[in-house]
């Protein structure tokens, strides 16, 4: 169930748009718009309706729709339907016969407050195998009036208009001028068109829906726009032909939603209460995300010079009073790196085992092979995934897995648990192994600095066991940066000393700065660099499942059911951990959530609230506490900008990256104020 927000949809760019397949009574044009108004008023304030090709009188109708009778009827019905959907107020797009000076032309009318807007003929007529369009209409062209006029009405006419509705930039084509190689839309979306209506009369083939849907797909992509594909319903004629209703709508290459259609394999399609079939979908496009992916792709601008149309545009003149509309039609994925579809999420976990190998394999071959390959193991996912990775690309150059040095650094908050986890992890691969306990070198350093650790005076000669048992009867609110630092840096220079270091922080770590800088935060080469963490446990996972065997798969299983935590604070007096990372930062599904949109998607905070409190977490969360995780996540993301402007190389694997080199770059001073909730 979608959580309740006092925001309202509209302020945050969603656009709700309804394709809809009514029941069609062919050649009845009176009886299309009452069915056609049935339908309507099921749907949940739509701001956009778009009806299928030649809808008011049906797409079979033949030689029927050169006839002054049905003409005249569908030019009634027309207005019919403007006057009829005035109190919907939505922007309604349909389909009818239109005689346009001694031609008859299929055109889709666009209607907005109770009047007739504009009319938009169609550009390619096919008339190959099953369609005969010639034979009844004339196509668009240049020689084509600027103007018609229905009834009283005279409306501009083309395909060269615009319709916009606020930030809504509409755009029409119809059915056969999608399947073409250069579909009118390109031309549109390149003079500022974001949302396409397609209305359509696709009748049903084995294997068609696909290719229907991929059409729509890629070229909402291709395009950065929204596209809207209405068509025509299994009321049409079934003389020769079956049309199954499929509408779809899809964003940037996405398919959000799709309706029933016939032939889907789900069986018969449910009736209305008047026993006629009806396929439809509603669903809410994002406008500002598609302004961002617009300004980020600067390649789609650079057409819009050599665009040979021009374009007029048509304000609608609409009311957008949204108070109360907080719902949100649409899914949130609150797990946006992470797929939820099983199969998909296996493909996304073995491609970027793949990614990930084949940067180190590159690296690796330019290296002495006799150099070690050195990583701490901790016991942890990350460290885990990078011995991974290290283990598939030293498996590929054919070389012995001894080139691996593995070293095991427990140091004042390491925990029976990860310390168990770590010995048997390097003991089942078959790396040389190192273990190193790193406190008497921090005590060492702690002397060297005159620094009194967690407040208790230490020397050259302190005993080991007796710091330790002081340090963990500590109080657990007591902070000590140094002494946290001293562990991660001492670490991080017995790796650099003992060969060619691979590192093992991952994506979501360097967003939040959850890292000792020039420690765990520096390597020669980082794998995991552009893995979030809610990806990093579902990667240790599938390589236990689908790449090991035996006391190695336990192991990994083992780990990846580990708490999540840095183990640099003294333990409890019980040896339990008491510095949970999720704890001290707020869960890290949530902040993932908020990197992909921040950075993906160009959200403001008031945006990622609304989103967050739409999406199903695997736990129920508060607007509260969505608000206070995200005021963490912008204050640490703009405050640690500076140890993102100096991380190691490694390979980009998703669409979300924070390589100062590649896809993310900003001023390390820069002020978060503007960012935080509540001052957008």
């Amino acid at each position: 169930m979608k959580k309740s927000s006092c925001q309202t949809r509209q302020r945050h760019g969603f656009y709700r748009v309804a394709a809809v397949a009514p029941p069609v009574h062919v050649a009845n044009p009176s009886a299309n718009v009452a069915a056609a108004m049935v339908a309507i008023e099921q749907l949940n304030a739509p701001d956009l309706i778009v009806l299928p090709e030649l809808a008011l009188t049906g797409y079979t109708c033949g030689d029927l729709l050169l006839t002054k009778p049905l003409l005249q009827a569908a030019e009634r019905a027309l207005m019919e339907l403007a006057a009829r959907t005035e109190a919907i107020n939505a922007v309604v797009i349909v389909g009818l016969p239109l005689g346009v000076e001694t031609t008859v032309m299929n055109v889709a009318a666009v209607l907005s407050g109770g009047r007739l807007c504009g009319v938009v003929p169609k550009t390619f007529l096919p008339n190959y195998r099953e369609f005969y369009e010639q034979r009844h209409f004339a196509a668009a062209s240049s020689s084509d009036p600027s103007e018609v006029c229905i009834g009283e009405h005279c409306v501009p006419f083309g395909t060269d208009l615009l319709f916009v509705d606020r930030d809504a930039v509409i755009a029409v084509e119809i059915c056969e001028d999608l399947w073409t190689p250069i579909p009118p839309s390109c031309h549109a979306a390149m003079a500022g068109a974001n949302v396409i209506a397609n209305l359509s009369a696709s009748n049903e083939l084995i294997g068609k829906a696909d290719w229907r849907r991929e059409l729509v797909r890629s070229q909402s992509g291709r395009l950065i726009a929204a596209y809207a594909y209405a068509s025509a319903g299994p009321g049409e004629s079934t003389s020769d032909l079956v049309f199954g209703g499929h509408n779809v709508v899809a964003e940037n290459g996405v398919v959000l939603n799709q309706s029933r259609r016939i032939g889907d394999g789900r069986g018969c399609i449910e009736l209305d209460a008047d026993g006629q079939q009806v396929t439809l979908v509603t669903c809410d496009v994002d406008l500002q995300k598609l302004a961002h992916d617009r300004r980020v792709v600067g390649s789609f601008d650079d057409g819009r010079g050599r665009n040979e149309r021009s374009f007029r545009k048509v304000c609608l003149d609409r009311s957008h009073d949204a108070s109360g509309v907080s719902s949100l039609l649409r899914d949130v994925d609150a797990h946006p790196f992470v797929p939820d579809n099983p199969a998909s999420r296996q493909a996304r976990c073995a491609e970027i085992l793949e990614i990930q190998t084949a940067g180190l394999v590159k690296r690796l071959t330019l290296l002495d092979p006799s150099t070690p390959l050195t990583i701490g193991i901790s016991g942890g996912l990350d460290s885990t995934l990078a011995l991974i990775v290290a283990l598939r690309a030293i498996d590929q150059l054919k070389r012995e897995r001894t080139q691996i040095h593995a070293y095991v650094m427990p140091g004042f908050g390491t925990s029976e648990h990860t310390r168990q986890s770590a010995d048997g992890l390097v003991a089942a691969t078959g790396v040389t192994s190192r273990m190193i306990d790193i406190r008497r070198l921090c005590l060492d350093a702690f002397d060297a600095l005159d620094h009194r650790p967690m407040g208790i005076d230490v020397d050259a000669d302190t005993d080991l066991p007796t710091l330790q048992s002081k340090l963990e009867s500590i109080d657990a609110s007591v902070r000590d940066l140094v002494f946290e630092n001293v562990q991660a840096r001492m670490r991080t220079m017995l790796l650099m000393n003992g060969g060619f270091v691979l590192g093992t922080g991952d994506l979501s770590e360097q967003a939040l700065g959850w890292s000792t800088y020039n420690a765990d935060h520096m390597s020669m080469y980082n794998v995991n660099t552009s893995i979030p963490k809610t990806l990093v446990r579902y990667l240790v996972r599938f390589a236990a499942d689908h790449l090991f065997e035996g006391r190695l798969q336990s192991l990994l299983h083992r780990i990846a059911d580990t708490p999540i935590s840095p183990e640099l604070l003294p333990l409890s007096q019980d040896g339990s951990i008491r510095q949970h990372t999720e704890a001290a930062l707020g869960p890290f599904e949530m902040h993932d959530f908020f990197l992909y949109h921040f950075v993906r998607g160009g959200c403001d905070a008031a945006k990622l609230q609304f989103l967050a409190e739409h999406a199903e977490f695997d736990v129920a969360y508060s607007s509260d506490e969505i608000a206070a995780t995200l005021k963490i996540f912008m204050t640490r993301f703009f405050a640690n900008q500076f140890k993102r402007n100096c991380v190691p190389d490694g390979p980009k694997v998703g669409s979300v990256s924070l390589s100062p080199r590649g896809d993310w770059r900003m001023p390390s001073d820069g002020d978060v104020e503007a960012f935080l909730p509540g001052n957008e």
